[in-house]
């Protein structure tokens, strides 16, 4: 038995999904806690902080992360430190312009940005992303070292603790959306300080940095920061713009977060597999071992889908049972939009290994142009929906009931209900549809790369579990 949890915990694989299903537990949790704490319109407002929040990390850690995590890969030593000093500074600079430029817009426009959802992201966030600062630069390394056991003990640490206070709140103290703020804040605080203390944050080679490394991570990262941007964008634009919208506005934003939390399910093993992927690719890329980035790429791709596509069926037939589950009755009727997402999440694997690739063979701004594409076009349609369609259903709709409903006061009710729940389903269908675009344009882009045929992601996808079921019977082997 021994012999076996050794086994486990030695497996980078097992790591890597252990570690993205505890903090996808545990964000499930606090979401079940928190949507059962607080009411729509302020449940809203936590939303957005946490996706807007969510964004702007992807614009300070997409300029390194990805950068640091292929070249430590194949670094030496002295060349690691150089590079995780770089990564330091650079961060560092990133956080401190946000900061300024965040607090700074609040202060000229602090009226209407209170009468907003987003008063908690512009006054809190900047400080959140201060307190993080250390977190976020040891996960990096962390992840360019293969780290997992790590890892998994920080995130733990971060998400756990955060989920306690979570639970003791809505059963003994009841506090309300400031102090769960303030303690979200706090949590992050304490993770950074646990990796300063055990030195897992590189801020020791902080004044090793110097212009090469500083060059090679930006010049890597002004692609990488923009494909992750893009990438966010996919899924949160959605959320900005509801947001912005004054008949949607923080209501509809709880609305959509149910479902659209619910597709985590499809993407935790999907997370875990890119998370060992990619520094695989990349060292087979710098030794220039483009068969095995290859086979790589088929591997994961095929397995991921191979994986997914029974959960994805699973999550289509009983999306009212999940919804009701996560977010109670009140979000019942938003179960066709995780059928929507779950259609959505046929795709997700293909898109992100073929992303992942690319980065890794060097070519971060074929990957950028392929996330433009997609980001772009989700933007227009969420416009012409949000803004557009939305106003044209609400107007027939009042119309249409006008004359039964006359003088009954029930007309805006009725008609504004079932608008808001049609107008997000919309939503949801663009983002699938624009998504196919940035799958058609990756894989057109790696194949002028590396020449790659699709019908082997199929082939190896099963190759995949044969190798997988192999490892399984080692780890029973004496």
């Amino acid at each position: 038995m021994k012999n076996l949890i050794s086994k486990l915990l030695n497996n980078n694989n097992f790591l890597s999904l252990s570690s993205n299903i505890v903090v996808a537990v545990f964000g499930f949790l606090s979401f079940f806690i928190l949507i059962r704490t607080l009411e729509p319109d302020i449940f809203g407002e936590w939303v957005l902080y946490i996706t807007a929040g969510n964004f702007i990390e992807m614009l300070r850690f997409g300029i390194t992360r990805t950068a640091i995590i292929r070249f430590l890969s194949g670094a030496k030593d002295e060349e690691k430190e150089k590079l995780i000093g770089s990564n330091w500074v650079i961060g560092l600079i990133a956080t401190l312009i946000i900061v300024v430029i965040l607090w700074a817009l609040y202060y000229i426009f602090s009226d209407s940005i209170d009468s907003s959802g987003y008063s908690l992201f512009f006054v809190w966030y900047p400080l959140l992303a201060l307190l993080n600062l250390p977190f976020n630069n040891a996960l990096s390394i962390m992840y360019a070292e293969l780290k997992f056991t790590r890892i998994l003990f920080i995130r733990l640490i971060n998400v756990g603790i955060f989920v306690i206070f979570l639970t003791i709140n809505i059963l003994f103290i009841h506090w309300g959306i400031m102090e769960i703020v303030f303690a979200h804040l706090f949590f992050n605080f304490l993770t950074s300080l646990i990796c300063m203390i055990y030195k897992w944050d590189g801020i020791k080679h902080f004044f090793k940095a110097n212009r090469k490394t500083n060059k090679i991570i930006l010049d890597f990262g002004k692609y990488t920061t923009g494909t992750l941007i893009g990438s966010n964008l996919l899924k949160s634009t959605d959320t900005f713009l509801i947001g912005l919208s004054a008949f949607m506005g923080t209501t509809g934003v709880a609305l959509y977060s149910v479902p659209l939390k619910l597709t985590e399910i499809i993407e935790i093993p999907l997370r875990s597999y890119v998370a060992t992927a990619f520094p695989r690719m990349s060292k087979a890329s710098i030794e220039n071992n483009i068969k095995e980035v290859k086979r790589i790429y088929y591997s994961y791709t095929g397995g991921m889908v191979f994986l997914l596509f029974p959960i994805i069926i699973i999550g289509f037939i009983f999306a009212e049972d999940f919804v009701m589950l996560l977010g109670g009755k009140e979000y019942i009727e938003t179960a066709n939009i995780f059928r929507i997402f779950c259609i959505y999440g046929l795709f997700i694997p293909i898109d992100k290994f073929t992303g992942i690739t690319l980065d890794s063979i060097n070519k971060p701004q074929k990957n950028f142009l392929k996330v433009v594409y997609s980001a772009l076009a989700n933007i227009i349609g969420d416009t012409l929906v949000i803004f557009f369609v939305t106003k044209f259903l609400l107007t027939f709709s009042i119309l249409t009931l006008l004359p039964e409903y006359f003088g009954t006061g029930l007309v805006f009710s009725i008609s504004s209900h079932y608008v808001l729940l049609t107008s997000l389903e919309l939503v949801s269908v663009v983002t699938i549809i624009f998504t196919l675009i940035g799958v058609i344009v990756g894989t057109n882009y790696l194949n002028k790369e590396i020449r790659i045929n699709l019908k082997y992601i199929f082939i190896e996808g099963i190759n995949f579990y044969k190798y997988a079921l192999k490892d399984v019977k080692r780890f029973f082997v004496k």
